[in-house]
């Protein structure tokens, strides 16, 4: 599964909503990747969110593959809406 997202905050996703995202995905057991400019991560490193320097109103792919893809997905974009990051 997979989903488009653009980034809203105008700083990107920095240190602090970079920490809120890795959170959220490291609750499901799937395999959640963030992928920007041809270049995927695992959602679940802070480390590697932090190198892909998502700048605001960007766009990012993040793909889940699992037993709860479909959930982690919903709550990463709840996530993503409620701090304000993306749509």
């Amino acid at each position: 599964m997979e989903k488009i997202f653009r980034i809203t905050d105008d700083s990107g996703i920095h240190a602090r909503p970079a920490t809120v995202l890795v959170n959220a995905a490291s609750k499901f057991s799937s395999d959640i990747n963030l992928e920007y400019n041809g270049k995927s991560v695992n959602l679940k490193s802070i480390m590697g969110v932090m190198s892909l320097g998502v700048p605001g109103n960007a766009e990012v792919k993040i793909t889940a593959e699992g037993a709860d893809a479909e959930e982690a997905l919903v709550a990463i974009a709840e996530t993503l809406k409620s701090q304000g990051l993306g749509e």
